[in-house]
């Protein structure tokens, strides 16, 4: 999706929002590396703790995460969360 920021024109996608990609996305062999990066961080000492997260390799400092996880522990961030039919009070759609 950078790549298609950065291919627009300003008026397209925002002065801003080309200049914030150009900062974090070099090409797709950056891009690349970074999930490298990210893969190995998750497979190594470093990540334990850290479950049920949505990272981006690209957009978020995990590296900086085990610094703080009894944080991250109860927070929602990084997080999805699939809402049921019961969530929102319907009756019809979950079994």
């Amino acid at each position: 999706m950078l790549k298609k920021v950065l291919e627009a024109d300003k008026r397209d996608a925002g002065e801003k929002e080309i200049e914030q990609a150009k900062k974090v996305f070099s090409g797709p062999a950056d891009a690349m590396d970074k999930a490298a990066n990210l893969a190995l961080f998750l497979a190594s000492d470093d990540s334990v703790g850290i479950t049920g997260k949505l990272i981006s390799a690209v957009w978020d400092r995990w590296e900086d995460w085990p610094k703080y996880l009894a944080e991250l522990d109860k927070a929602d961030a990084y997080t999805l969360r699939r809402i049921t039919g019961k969530d929102r009070g319907l009756t019809w759609g979950d079994r």
